[in-house]
């Protein structure tokens, strides 16, 4: 089945709980209809999902790994009787977890880090905590950490925090930096941020409530305000031959500039990367530019051919043609692949040629990819740095870890797992699925038990 060209705007699908808007409306017509309905859980949401279970599998379990000596060696023997320790040792307390209390450890942590950005380096793009002291990336400054930490603070309910950010928002965020950002990091981190800060405030307005900025004014208008004049500036790195954005891009000028790295390419993962922030963002204002825009690279992508689902992770912005045959689902890699069960799901499934490229991929992946080491019997995805028909390497990035969570929310949809098992269309691949989820994140956890500190290496080479 091939990508087809964008159809007119009426024609695009259902978003989730609704028919895409293409007439004229205003956001607060959106928000009022979508309260009426069952919406997704936000990116925010999946995000502090992932920091939680990393904080509940390996969170003060530090002290009970066993340091190896210098460096990251340990033979796979080694490591398989130190998982198997660890588990009995679990099963041996037999003592109920107290949820309540690890999640105030979160908080806790996120807290103490907070207030020291607060204190030491307000309105910074970056923050040295042991300096004492930030800086930002471009000269004026992004707000980089405000915006990308606003939507984890109304989750925490943090009121008085989730006010400071909003008040800065307000008043000092500015996207007319004469200078080169990149398109990706700021698509995810900053569209993303304005864009979760959004859906939370209007769908869960007892959650971190504030007062609007202006008397008759809805407060969550902000968000989409500055969302818009964001996105309205991205849109010039997509203006390629080819329609594949630029690595980077002037947001004073809104053009899009070549990488200076990788012969000019972009990456796969980055370019196949941003249609969830701006497909949501056509949804909530009724622009049809911003949801064709990112189709049109997908389509791209697709028009390529692809062997078992799998593509380079470089690609020409000019000519849309992948550059080398480097395979892996790390670095440049990885995010294109999450997207394409992602996009699937954020429309009600109305869009089959997203699970079909996913089950592709993933097919693809179990057949050239997935390998298994000989003593600690880990499932690993390899790469592929010279194509699918060259010898596959054993090297398995911490960014990785992304794919078991990705394979378990295409199996069940989004939804628990013993939901999920009930439906009709669950089967022996759906359970197959699970099972390779539950292997690969047991790997990723190796990563970190094998080490002095409990933290995972950024590579592993099995």
């Amino acid at each position: 089945m091939r990508l087809t060209a964008p159809s007119p705007p009426a024609a695009l699908p259902t978003y989730k709980d609704k028919p895409y808007f293409a007439g004229p409306g205003t956001i607060a017509e959106h928000v009022r209809r979508r309260r009426r309905r069952k919406q997704a859980v936000s990116l925010g949401l999946l995000a502090l999902f992932g920091v939680a279970v990393w904080w509940l599998w390996f969170g003060g379990k530090a002290d009970r790994i066993i340091s190896r000596g210098k460096g990251m060696r340990m033979r796979g023997n080694d490591l398989l009787k130190l998982m198997q320790g660890f588990e009995k040792e679990e099963a041996k307390t037999g003592q109920a977890v107290d949820w309540a209390e690890r999640r105030e450890r979160v908080k806790d942590a996120f807290r103490i880090s907070w207030d020291g950005y607060e204190k030491y380096a307000w309105g910074y793009d970056e923050y040295y905590p042991i300096a004492k002291s930030g800086r930002n990336m471009v000269e004026g400054g992004m707000g980089w950490i405000i915006v990308d930490a606003l939507d984890t603070l109304m989750i925490m309910n943090l009121t008085s925090r989730v006010q400071q950010a909003r008040n800065w928002i307000h008043s000092s965020l500015r996207y007319d930096q004469d200078h080169p950002v990149n398109t990706f990091e700021t698509t995810i981190r900053m569209l993303g941020g304005l864009l979760s800060a959004h859906y939370l405030s209007t769908t869960y307005p007892d959650l971190a409530p504030i007062a609007d900025d202006d008397e008759g004014s809805p407060g969550e208008d902000l968000y989409i305000e500055k969302a818009t004049d964001l996105a309205d500036r991205l849109l010039g790195a997509f203006e390629s031959s080819s329609g594949v954005p630029y690595a980077s891009l002037n947001l004073n000028k809104s053009i899009g500039i070549l990488s200076h790295v990788d012969n000019g390419a972009s990456s796969t993962a980055e370019a196949g990367t941003l249609q969830l922030e701006f497909k949501y963002l056509a949804k909530l204002t009724g622009e049809a530019n911003y949801w064709e825009k990112v189709e049109k690279v997908i389509q791209v992508i697709e028009g390529n051919g692809r062997e078992d689902g799998l593509v380079p992770i470089y690609i020409y912005a000019d000519t849309g043609q992948f550059m080398g045959e480097n395979i892996r689902l790390g670095s440049r890699g990885d995010s294109y692949y999450e997207y394409l069960i992602k996009q699937y799901l954020q429309t009600s499934d109305e869009e089959p040629i997203y699970l079909e490229m996913w089950q592709e991929a993933l097919s693809g992946i179990r057949k050239h990819l997935v390998t298994y080491t000989k003593e600690a019997s880990l499932t690993i995805v390899g790469e592929r740095p010279h194509g699918l028909q060259r010898s596959l390497s054993p090297k398995m990035d911490h960014l990785v870890c992304f794919l078991p969570g990705t394979i378990a929310l295409g199996a069940t949809g989004g939804l628990p797992l013993a939901q999920a098992r009930k439906l009709p269309g669950w089967g022996r691949k759906q359970e197959a699925d699970m099972l390779l989820a539950k292997e690969l994140m047991k790997t990723c956890w190796a990563t970190y038990l094998a080490t002095a500190t409990g933290l995972a290496p950024e590579i592993t080479s099995f």
